[in-house]
C-alpha cells in the first residue's frame, strides 16, 4: 500500500468516466490524497460513438489501483444519459459513505466529429450534447440538493480548451464544452450561498498515457485524419510550452479544486493547457 496524503482525507468523491483516461488519473490521485470513491463509467460501447469506450474490466482495474492507495471504493456501470442510473449511483454512494463531498464530471465522448456543421446528422449532434453537456447536468441535479443541504461540496466539470475556443470540424464537441463552461458559472451562482463550489477544468491536448489507457487525443487525431504515428508531434507543434499535457497535470488541478485549499474558488475556469489559450 502506498502512503497516503491527507488533502482529501474524510471526503467522498463520485467520479464519472472513471474507467480510463483522465477519470482514472483523477481517481488514483484522489485516492492517494485520502478520499473514498464511487467510480462510475458506461463500461461498454455506445451506438453512434465510432471507437471503443471504457470497459467493465478497465473500471475494475481503476478501482484496484485506488484500493492499492488505501481508498474504500465502490463501482457502478452508469450511462450519464439516464437520470435514473445517475440517481441510483448517488444513492449507493450516500448509503455506503454517508455523503457526496466531491463530484468530478469527467464522462465524455470526442466523436462523432471530424466534419463540417452542415454534414453533422441530427442524431450525432444530440448524442454529443446528451453525453458531454446534459450528462453533467444530470449528475449535478442528482448531487446538488445533497450538497446544498450539507452546506459544502465541490463540483468539478472537466471541460476542454474547446470550451473556450473553436476547433474546425468539431462543432458538436465545441458547443457541448462551451455549454459546460456556461453551466459551471450558472450553477456556481445557484449554490454559492450554500458553500457548494462549482468550477470547470479545461485541459489542452492530453497525452494518451499508457498507465491510464487514454485514447482521447488519438481519437481526435483520427477525426482530423492525422496519422496515428504523427499525432503527438502534430499536437505538440501547437503547444507554447512544447509539450503535451500529462494526465497527472489535470488530476493535480482537480485535487486542488476538490480540497479545502480552494475554498474561495467557485465559478472559475482553470486551464491546464500549457498556454494554448493565452494566444
Amino acid at each position: 500500500m502506498t502512503s497516503m496524503g491527507t488533502r482529501l482525507s474524510g471526503k467522498t468523491a463520485l467520479i464519472t468516466g472513471a474507467a480510463r483516461g483522465l477519470g482514472r488519473a483523477c481517481a488514483v490521485a484522489f485516492a492517494r490524497e485520502g478520499a473514498d470513491l464511487m467510480l462510475v463509467d458506461v463500461a461498454g460501447d455506445l451506438p453512434g460513438v465510432p471507437y471503443p469506450l471504457g470497459s467493465a474490466s478497465q473500471l475494475a482495474y481503476t478501482a484496484d489501483l485506488c484500493r492499492d492507495e488505501g481508498a474504500a471504493v465502490l463501482t457502478r456501470p452508469v450511462d450519464v444519459r439516464d437520470l435514473g442510473q445517475v440517481e441510483a449511483a448517488v444513492a449507493d454512494t450516500v448509503a455506503r459513505f454517508g455523503c457526496v463531498d466531491v463530484l468530478v464530471n469527467n464522462a465524455g465522448i470526442a466523436a462523432p466529429s471530424g466534419k463540417a456543421a452542415h454534414e453533422i446528422e441530427e442524431h450525432e449532434w444530440q448524442l454529443m450534447l446528451d453525453v458531454d453537456l446534459s450528462g453533467a447536468w444530470r449528475t449535478i441535479r442528482a448531487v446538488g440538493g445533497l450538497m446544498a443541504a450539507q452546506g459544502s461540496g465541490s463540483i468539478i466539470n472537466i471541460a476542454s480548451t474547446a470550451g473556450l475556443v473553436g476547433y474546425r470540424h468539431f462543432a458538436g464537441y465545441v458547443a457541448a464544452k462551451h455549454g459546460l463552461v456556461g453551466l459551471t458559472k450558472a450553477v456556481a451562482l445557484d449554490y454559492a450561498p450554500r458553500k457548494v463550489r462549482v468550477n470547470a477544468l479545461c485541459p489542452g491536448s492530453v497525452r494518451d498515457e499508457l498507465q491510464v489507457e487514454g485514447r482521447m487525443l488519438s481519437e481526435i487525431a483520427r477525426s482530423l485524419d492525422v496519422p496515428v504515428d504523427e499525432h503527438e508531434e502534430t499536437f505538440v507543434q501547437a503547444q507554447p510550452m512544447n509539450a503535451l499535457i500529462e494526465p497527472e497535470d489535470v488530476a493535480g488541478a482537480a485535487v486542488w479544486l476538490a480540497s479545502d485549499e480552494s475554498r474561495q474558488v467557485t465559478g472559475s475556469v482553470l486551464t491546464v493547457d500549457g498556454g494554448f489559450t493565452a494566444r
